[in-house]
């Protein structure tokens, strides 16, 4: 069987150290509006998009949280084998249908910056859900196969 490119083993020990404190930083900037004030963004010149004030913690954040996941959910297993690849692709089937189907749910039932917001945590939720299954799958296959 042909073998997937996936990052080193040891990676997956940096994606949580990025992870854990981008999703904190993630919940905080979503629920009380948390900034760093060293990411705030004034333009002083005239010209091209000068009239915009913002502070990209938000962007921070996303790019973190992104790199993180990203990093543990395509990071190999200390054993590779074709049952771990199935598993793979059976979580990535999960986290597909799953993330398709709060599409569904937040495009009937949320208006206006609400759906601005499901859909901006939506953009995690296929690396999250994967990532849960994938370890719920294994944690499963060891316990049976000790």
């Amino acid at each position: 069987m042909k073998t997937l490119f996936l990052l080193h083993y040891n990676i997956k020990r940096v994606g949580y150290i990025l992870a854990i404190p981008f999703f904190i930083l993630g919940i905080a900037y979503l629920q009380w509006d948390f900034t760093f004030s060293w990411l705030d963004y004034h333009p002083t010149k005239t010209g091209f998009l000068t009239d915009i004030n913002a502070n990209f913690t938000d962007e921070l954040t996303a790019i973190g949280l992104i790199m993180g996941l990203f990093f543990i959910a395509f990071s190999k297993e200390k054993v590779e084998d074709e049952a771990i690849s199935f598993f793979r692709l059976e979580a990535l089937h999960w986290a597909v249908y799953a993330n398709y189907v709060v599409l569904l749910l937040s495009i009937i039932f949320c208006y206006g910056s609400l759906f601005f917001t499901v859909m901006t945590i939506n953009l995690f939720t296929v690396l999250f859900i994967f990532i849960v299954r994938f370890r719920y799958v294994l944690y499963q296959y060891n316990k049976s196969n000790p």
